[in-house]
């Protein structure tokens, strides 16, 4: 009920206490701080919050980056979401303060985090693939994470690519994604007009379009 700021700078060791249980062995308590940590950074202000602890709160960030990549499936999944929390920052609200603080904590999440999210995106669970898709769509407004996908080899292919989703939960995260793209005033000048216009015509087809095969009639076939 009270704002982010307010509980952490009325009971500091609140804050300290999410620290602890990030750096636990317990899963079960890293879970509840991860969740905590997502509900905190639910705001700009609660993000601007923890960004105040420094190297602690970029420790957290490569703690939550690990956890993504080698935990248990449900830790994975809290972790993903945790971080969409972490990075999503409201077009009206970005201003370049803002954008070096997201960029900075997407760089502490992991080496290459892009890789990583992207490599968790192709794994054959339905529930990690739409959470991954959730973290790029996450960023996918703010220039310096396009000009990092633009950048990544074979990124805006497989932005593209409709074969990798075959359920609808999956179709529909991956038209989140190209409609946060599609949707962005700065899209056009950095990924380019023709990438522009293939994400404009994704978005008119919907996430369920399906391209027709073509039939062509062999000569002496049945």
């Amino acid at each position: 009920m009270d704002s982010p700021q307010q509980i952490c700078e009325h009971y500091p060791v609140f804050v300290e206490k999410v620290f602890e249980m990030t750096e636990s062995q317990d899963s079960t308590m890293i879970s509840v701080a991860v969740d905590t940590v997502g509900i905190l950074e639910s705001s700009v202000e609660g993000e601007q919050v923890l960004q105040k602890t420094g190297t602690r709160f970029e420790r957290l960030l490569t703690r939550i980056g690990h956890q993504a990549k080698n935990a248990s499936t449900e830790l994975k999944l809290r972790c993903l979401d945790a971080i969409s929390s972490l990075l999503y920052l409201p077009p009206e609200e970005q201003t370049d303060d803002l954008l070096r603080m997201t960029e900075s904590r997407f760089s502490f999440l992991s080496r290459d985090p892009l890789e990583l999210f992207r490599g968790i995106s192709n794994q054959p669970f339905p529930e990690l693939h739409c959470a991954a898709l959730k973290v790029f769509a996450a960023i996918t407004n703010q220039p310096w994470a396009q000009k990092l996908m633009f950048n990544s080899s074979g990124f805006v292919e497989y932005v593209m690519d409709r074969s990798m989703e075959h359920d609808k939960a999956p179709k529909d995260a991956k038209y989140e994604l190209v409609k946060a793209l599609a949707n962005s005033k700065t899209i056009a000048e950095i990924f380019g007009n023709p990438n522009y216009l293939r994400l404009r015509t994704y978005l008119s087809e919907g996430p369920y379009y399906v391209k027709p095969i073509s039939m062509t009639a062999v000569e002496g076939a049945e």
